[in-house]
């Protein structure tokens, strides 16, 4: 098993280290979590150990980026000292998969590491879903339903941003600069290319998904 340990405490990432690895772990460390970010870019891991109160970038915003950037699909067991449920809360939903207090029983984490690595990647991790419409993020397939749907390049840009944002509406400039960043697209570029996503997307179905709001911008539409 392959482990990243994400925390500031040499000391302790030392001590946990020198534990799993006599359990014939392979062990990596970090001690923030811009260097998490780095290492999970770059190197494969079976489970994350992570921190919450780290410089630079703390665990809960190191998982949400690992997960909607990167959609890494390795299971995160956050190890910390915050114990209020709202930390709970919030390290679930950025994407945690257990939460264990310190201090703990080293025992117990090797535990609930092999329990991790035993289930398993995540299978909800790179995929953008809203309604009946879904992309597989690491493919860019998109479907409707049942049926495949093909879209350009920024066809497919603007519907990842939209997806992302559902139901919420997200302004012509939002998306303009999701898509073409600093260059300034054509006059009537994003206009076309709505009208080409919309026209893809309800080929074949009664209802439209994709909603122009006058002076507002764009939103898909359960």
């Amino acid at each position: 098993m392959k482990v990243l340990i994400v925390d500031d405490s040499h000391n302790l990432s030392e001590t946990i280290a020198d534990y799993l690895e006599l359990e014939g772990m392979i062990i990596d460390c970090a001690y923030h979590g811009e260097a998490a970010i780095n290492l999970v870019s770059e190197n494969s891991y079976d489970v994350i150990i992570m921190d919450i109160m780290m410089p630079k970038i703390d665990g809960i915003t190191a998982v949400r980026k690992l997960r909607e950037e990167l959609y890494c699909n390795t299971p995160i067991l956050f190890l910390t000292a915050k114990d209020s449920l709202d930390d709970k809360v919030a390290a679930f939903k950025a994407g945690g998969d257990d939460y264990l207090l310190k201090p703990f029983a080293m025992e117990e984490l090797s535990l609930r590491l092999h329990a991790l690595s035993n289930r398993g990647p995540r299978q909800d991790i790179g995929t953008l879903s809203f309604a009946d419409i879904k992309i597989n993020t690491q493919t860019d397939v998109v479907t409707r339903g049942e049926q495949p749907i093909k879209l350009s390049r920024i066809q497919l840009k603007i519907l990842k941003v939209l997806l992302k944002r559902a139901p919420s509406i997200v302004s012509r400039q939002d998306v303009t600069d999701a898509v073409w960043g600093d260059e300034s697209p054509p006059s009537d570029a994003l206009r076309s290319h709505i009208y080409g996503l919309r026209t893809a997307l309800d080929k074949g179905f009664e209802q439209s998904r994709l909603e122009t709001i006058h002076g507002q911008g764009y939103r898909l539409k359960a």
